[in-house]
């Protein structure tokens, strides 16, 4: 028997050491990139994306990221393929995954890319499901360790929706050992199996009182994609839980703003705060 494939379908799939090594490894192949050293140990390797939700930065960043290591990709839409469609996933998996040595999937449900990993036969790295965006997670937490130094005992406050990027922000700071301060419209609020409760967070009514000495504030469109019929509904319940300047205000001094976009301004956050310094 050879070693076990590993998929990436939610954080906590990684344990603390390994993601440590994950962004240190990041750091030093970023660092070599920026000096324009030549490293491509991705040659002759493919990526396959699929892509069933739409896409901007998630097709940019990863096709970039592949060429960048000197491997090829196959991008495929749901438009433009059988997935789950005409051919049952499964099928899809057992086919796709012998001509590809990594596939990368933005999805719906997250239990279509759990069936797909069980029959893949390459990694499968999840990149956006209606449950988690472990990718985005691990980019965010990277960038604050840029910017700020290690993410291990801060706070960071989840002001809006309980999405998916409130429910992997939860399960980063279960792994890596922060807090997470939540506060979301009361009938927005955190669904309990994805989310049991522990010491890694807080719930609090009051968004002011969540972003009260945060080191990180984020926050996510009110309006995640798939519930576009509740716009209207949503607007009047999270009027309140606008990331504003008075906001990061009560953040701690050296605090620092994110937002895996896209962005409405005046909506979740405001043009001030995305546009500003933090």
């Amino acid at each position: 028997m050879g070693t076990p494939i590993r998929h990436f379908l939610q954080f906590a799939d990684f344990s603390r050491d390994e993601l440590e090594w994950v962004l240190e490894r990041s750091r030093v192949i970023k660092d070599r990139f920026k000096r324009y050293e030549f490293y491509q140990p991705l040659a002759d390797r493919t990526l396959a994306m699929v892509f069933e939700k739409a896409s901007t930065r998630t097709r940019v960043s990863f096709e970039a990221g592949m060429y960048q290591l000197g491997g090829s990709v196959i991008h495929i839409t749901t438009s433009d393929s059988q997935l789950g469609r005409a051919e049952p996933i499964e099928d899809s998996a057992r086919v796709i995954s012998r001509m590809v040595d990594v596939v990368m999937i933005r999805t719906y449900e997250q239990t279509k890319i759990e069936r797909f990993a069980q029959y893949s036969r390459v990694p499968v790295i999840n990149g956006l499901t209606n449950e988690y965006h472990p990718c985005q997670i691990l980019a965010d937490i990277f960038t604050f360790i840029e910017h700020r130094g290690p993410i291990a005992g801060t706070t960071v406050a989840w002001i809006g929706d309980a999405n998916n990027m409130a429910y992997t922000w939860l399960q980063a700071a279960r792994v890596l050992g922060f807090h997470v301060n939540v506060s979301t419209p009361p009938t927005y609020s955190l669904d309990a199996t994805l989310a049991p409760p522990g010491p890694h967070f807080t719930v609090f009514d009051d968004p002011m009182d969540a972003a009260r000495g945060a080191h990180l504030v984020t926050t996510d469109v009110w309006t995640s994609m798939g519930f576009e019929a509740e716009n209207e509904a949503r607007a009047a319940a999270f009027a309140d839980w606008q990331v504003d300047s008075e906001m990061m205000q009560v953040a701690a001094p050296q605090a620092v703003f994110m937002h895996c976009l896209p962005a409405h301004r005046g909506e979740e956050v405001a043009a001030d705060v995305l546009d500003g310094a933090q």
